[in-house]
């Protein structure tokens, strides 16, 4: 005699049939549950309409290993025309492991840093060649693409005494702090009527995947009015970018001039 399953129990026999099948073919027949465990396999990349790297600014900078960290080390290495600096890993935004003591040539860096200013070469990612030596025909050590985190400088001077690399694989997520670059000020409104601008932050920090870290953010005043303000979570930026910052914080506002009256009241 033919006995009638019940829903329940037709379910259950096919969630036991599906757990006696390989992962390939239960992967097959179920739907994935979590689209976001793809995203790696997805390559970035820039989108129309958003800052990207000038192509002129593209340059690889050169390095010769460096076996021993020091005052009295780092000191001969700027006597000598070289900046000593470290390569690290990238760990959740951070420095990691896989620490290389290198040190790069002085006029390439200071050059670039004169070239972008400071926070755009913070900002900016560059293939990194470490050599046995700075000649053309010397052995190749490494080659990695990295962006500069930290860069020190003399404080009277500007000369660039330290600067610390992070490797920048596909990857990677790095915690970048972006310029922001504001443009529109001859359609502002505000500006128009006498205003000031007034600018809070000058770079905001996002974890950026390494294939689109944007060399700036784009800031647009052309419809601001005295009064107004532009905020964290108003910047238009690729939406693979986390803000780590509290949006509803001010970017800038238009700050009203005083009147020619209140001016002779006073």
């Amino acid at each position: 005699m033919l006995l009638r399953r019940s829903p329940a129990a037709a379910v259950s026999s096919l969630l036991l049939h599906l757990r006696l099948l390989s992962h390939g073919a239960a992967a097959a027949l179920l739907p994935r549950e979590d689209p976001s465990l793809s995203k790696s396999s997805v390559p970035l990349d820039y989108l129309e309409g958003f800052p990207r790297p000038d192509p002129k600014y593209a340059e690889t900078i050169l390095a010769i290993p460096r076996l021993k960290s020091g005052k009295n080390i780092s000191a001969k290495e700027r006597k000598v025309g070289r900046v000593p600096s470290i390569v690290f890993e990238q760990e959740n935004g951070q420095e990691g492991g896989n620490k290389r003591l290198i040190s790069v040539q002085t006029k390439q860096i200071r050059k670039l840093v004169e070239h972008l200013g400071r926070s755009f070469f913070l900002s900016r990612l560059f293939d990194l060649e470490v050599r046995s030596a700075f000649q053309d025909e010397c052995e190749i050590v490494e080659k990695v693409r990295v962006l500069p985190r930290m860069l020190h400088l003399h404080s009277a001077t500007d000369a660039v005494l330290n600067v610390t690399f992070m490797r920048a694989s596909s990857s990677a997520l790095l915690k970048v702090d972006v310029p922001l670059f504001f443009r529109g000020e001859d359609a502002c409104p505000g500006l128009r009527k006498g205003a000031y601008l007034n600018t809070i932050k000058r770079t905001v920090k996002y974890l950026c995947p390494a294939d689109i870290v944007p060399p700036y953010i784009d800031v647009d005043l052309s419809e601001l009015d005295v009064g107004q303000k532009i905020q964290m979570k108003d910047l238009k930026v690729h939406p693979a970018l986390q803000l780590l910052q509290s949006p509803d914080l001010p970017v800038c506002n238009l700050i009203g001039a005083r009147s020619s009256d209140q001016k002779r009241s006073k």
